[in-house]
């Protein structure tokens, strides 16, 4: 069944405001914030900044799905499927700790790149959709400067965001609004010694119309589903939305869902 039909198509989103991150300097570089309707890719600054930045991916996600308007929106994960073991498992306790409910989340495991897109552009249609998050490893050959321009013209049609998560990759060209990098920053510890919140270094690499080359580090407020500026010091690894990617020699330890620095 074809995921559009499983979802049942709904009327298109429309033209809303921006999402507002509440970092004013990062709102007003993009403008009043990260708009609805459009492509962001979203780069791991390297390999090991995988876990990170999909959970960042996550947190920006479920932060534009918090619409009084439209309430209880699903979160699209779609993932290829030989990139599994390399990736680890999506789990509902890691989208959980980050705010979300794992009940309005739904993970598409596709055979290959060309299927991967071809469902992120069917999904587009689905007005019923928060936020779609296409997960890409690698270089990615198919999504050339066309077929992302296609993606941004179903975006626009629908209204629905559609975050393109890449790892392991080198920036290309493309047609999305906004290109970001992330790695995993150090976050501080809460009162009693409590693993601190998500912390990430976060780079606007480029966007149309706008400034860029700007970097903020940010803690993620699960409770608030916002950002908030955090500060340039710490001990603890933002939590991972998933499982470590491998065990490496000198790596941090799991602990208690979070990764403290050995």
């Amino acid at each position: 069944m074809r995921i559009v039909d499983a979802l049942s198509v709904s009327a298109a989103l429309g033209e809303a405001e921006p999402w507002a991150s509440h970092i004013a300097s990062l709102d007003e570089a993009l403008g009043g914030g990260l708009g609805y309707g459009q492509v962001h890719e979203i780069y791991a600054a390297e390999p090991d900044d995988a876990s990170s930045t999909a959970s960042f991916a996550m947190a920006v996600a479920m932060g534009m799905c918090q619409r009084a308007d439209r309430p209880k929106q699903t979160v699209l994960w779609l993932r290829e499927r030989r990139w599994l073991k390399s990736a680890g498992i999506l789990q509902a306790n890691g989208w959980a700790e980050l705010g979300g409910a794992p009940e309005q989340g739904l993970v598409g495991v596709v055979p290959d790149t060309l299927s991967l897109l071809r469902a992120a552009a069917e999904a587009l249609h689905c007005g019923r959709l928060g936020a779609i998050i296409l997960e890409g490893w690698g270089k990615m050959p198919a999504l050339d400067l066309t077929a992302s321009r296609r993606l941004v013209l179903a975006a626009e049609k629908s209204g629905v965001p559609l975050l393109l998560l890449r790892i392991d990759a080198t920036p290309a060209s493309s047609a999305a609004r906004t290109r970001w990098q992330v790695a995993s920053a150090p976050s501080r510890a809460l009162p009693g010694n409590a693993p601190g919140l998500p912390t990430f270094d976060l780079t606007l690499l480029r966007q149309r119309s706008g400034p860029s080359g700007l970097h903020w580090r940010l803690e993620w407020d699960r409770d608030r589903h916002n950002f908030r500026e955090a500060p340039l010091s710490g001990a603890v690894v933002s939590a991972p939305l998933d499982r470590p990617l491998a065990d490496r020699e000198n790596a941090p330890q799991q602990t208690g869902g979070r990764r403290h620095a050995a």
